[in-house]
């Protein structure tokens, strides 16, 4: 990205605070005036005292002079010291206004992406986190230097070199012709550390990525006393960021040198000019330090760039990677607009084919199924087959690549996604909880719910007694809860949003003996009238399903109830009495037999 082309995008977030960039510019003006003074006072201040000298003039004849010269510098300074302030002031507010709004207009575009987005062009949670931030931090740095440092810093040089150019026409083109050259060498350097910024900012993506990956996996990397493996894999990696940062500053040295040559080659050259021009009387003494205090005004901003150089090129290269974020359009979610009075939860997948993004073996192929609404329809089949993936499509998380889904007889795409959403309630094996409360995070399920409503659905999953015996009752952080708990957290949310259709993804797998019979009982409740599509390998909640689909690598392999399919001695006769055998169902009767 070009910088002409990270000001037009930073330019739609700035634009709003215009009368920020508007005091910022005036006060910017008036100190590139305000800059030159010195300049002028020195050559008036040389010229006069060589006079008096030349004259013989008694000391107290210059008194005046010197009391008029500290009159105009010291009001000059505090003049200068009012600008300066306004100028931090105004660019620090913009600053801090600009990184507000990118961070929350990438917050809320993210939100809108579909979930293929996040699975796919490196779009892991520890890389974006590097990227959003790295951008706003490098944008916002940027917005600030370039009203604090880079403007007033240009302004100051474009003032000083028409200074320059009206005193003598030779030296100011001395000045001029210093810095075409001195950019080219910028130029220079940027082409050759463009493509190594672009790897130091992979590497930092990808080192954030494995550190978020090892506080994920903490708890089985010390079960398999993984410790130093994980520590030479990052090893490894900050080793590369530290060769490759090294190289960067290697050349930035190199070239850095060469501009300081550039520049002091400029300062020799005034110097003899205004020499050979004063000794050839065109030009008062007083004149060299005229010339040499404008040269240096002029010179400012190359000396400055040493020290921003590598900000820039941040904010170039980070820019790239935070406005894909921002601007990748085509990630949006499609929503239709469809919002009938009321849903009675018919599904019908006809011939439906879909893989996920950067995978190459299709996920499901050819799927035709239909739920009956206010029916129980049960998903089985081993890991992999492609259950979850089919409700991530009835959920509209995905779209098919192929065929047709509909709801009650419409197309699924002109439903309106947010509304069809909030008609489903969603219970996953694992299911996410946030930071906050009991009582925040049984509340998501209805942001509008009242506190009797929420002690309720608590009731209904079984987790309200457990909530009063903690110390801090609905106010304990989440966070603190057993695997089981937060699990029943999960349910109560969807008791209290109370959806027409469920899906239940594995929603007791978490859970002990005591609880699974709690939650399914809940369960049982709840699926009165509802379209209801669960997944699970518990016998118990799939023989109390009104139709059972046999999935088997991404296919449905058969369908029927579970007699049906049971007598048929095919693949879901194998999977249940696997299931079977694995609750030792013999051993079980003999102990109720002994029992009797």
């Amino acid at each position: 990205m070009s910088l002409v082309e990270l000001f037009r995008h930073i330019a739609r977030f700035v634009k709003p605070y215009r009368w920020l960039v508007f005091f910022t510019l005036t006060l910017t003006l008036v100190g590139s005036l305000t800059a030159q003074v010195n300049a002028w006072v020195l050559r008036y201040t040389v010229d006069r005292i060589t006079q008096l000298l030349d004259a013989h003039k008694a000391l107290a004849e210059g008194i005046s002079i010197i009391l008029w010269i500290s009159a105009i510098l010291i009001a000059k300074e505090i003049l200068n010291f009012f600008i300066q302030f306004g100028q931090k002031f105004y660019g620090e507010k913009l600053r801090i206004l600009v990184s507000r709004d990118l961070a929350q207009a990438v917050i809320v575009k993210v939100l809108t992406y579909q979930l293929a987005f996040f699975t796919t062009g490196g779009n892991q949670p520890g890389k974006l986190q590097t990227r959003i931030d790295r951008g706003i931090e490098s944008l916002s740095r940027l917005v600030q230097n370039f009203f604090i440092d880079i403007l007033p810093l240009f302004a100051s040089a474009v003032v000083a070199l028409v200074m320059m150019f009206n005193a003598n026409v030779y030296v100011g083109l001395v000045g001029l012709c210093i810095l075409p050259i001195y950019f080219y060498a910028s130029t220079l350097q940027a082409k050759k550390l463009r493509g190594k910024r672009r790897n130091i900012r992979d590497l930092r993506e990808t080192k954030s990525q494995g550190i978020l990956s090892i506080f994920d996996s903490i708890t089985v990397i010390k079960s398999f006393t993984s410790e130093q493996t994980e520590a030479a894999k990052q090893l490894t990696l900050q080793n590369n960021l530290t060769d490759t940062q090294m190289k960067t500053r290697n050349i930035t040295f190199l070239f850095d040198g060469l501009k300081s040559f550039i520049e002091q080659i400029g300062v020799v050259l005034i110097i003899i000019l205004t020499a050979w021009l004063v000794l050839s009387g065109q030009m008062t003494i007083g004149a060299i330090m005229f010339h040499i205090l404008l040269f240096n005004n002029v010179t400012a901003p190359i000396r400055q760039l040493h020290r921003i150089y590598d900000q820039i090129n941040d904010a170039l290269i980070y820019s790239e990677s935070f406005f894909e974020t921002l601007d990748a359009d085509n990630q949006t979610e499609q929503s239709g607009v469809y919002r009938p009075a009321t849903i009675q939860g018919h599904f019908v997948m006809r011939d439906v084919n879909f893989t996920y993004p950067d995978n190459a073996a299709p996920t499901l192929e050819r799927i035709d199924m239909e739920v009956r609404p206010g029916t129980i329809t049960a998903l089985v089949g081993l890991s992999g087959a492609g259950k979850s993936t089919l409700i991530n499509l009835l959920d509209k998380f995905y779209r098919p690549d192929s065929g047709e889904i509909t709801l009650d007889g419409v197309p699924l795409e002109q439903y309106d996604t947010n509304f069809l959403r909030e008609q489903i309630g969603l219970v996953l094996q694992k299911n996410h909880i946030f930071n906050g409360t009991i009582e925040e995070n049984i509340r998501y399920g209805k942001p509008d719910a009242t506190t009797e409503e929420i002690e309720d659905a608590a009731r209904r999953s079984y987790l309200h007694d457990q909530i009063l015996a903690m110390p801090d009752g609905y106010c304990t952080s989440a966070l603190r809860l057993s695997g089981g708990q937060q699990q029943k957290i999960a349910i109560a949310r969807m008791f209290l949003k109370n959806p027409p259709i469920l899906f239940l993804d594995e929603p007791t797998a978490s859970l002990d003996a005591i609880s699974t019979e709690q939650i399914k009982n809940s369960i049982d409740a709840i699926k009165k009238n509802r379209t209801v599509i669960i997944i699970s390998h518990s016998i118990s909640q799939i023989i109390d399903s009104d139709s059972i689909y046999v999935m088997q690598k991404g296919r449905i392999a058969e369908h029927g109830t579970h007699e049906e399919l049971y007598h048929r001695h095919g693949i879901y006769h194998n999977i249940f009495d696997a299931m079977a055998r694995s609750l030792n169902i013999d051993k079980i009767s003999k102990t109720y037999e002994e029992d009797e």
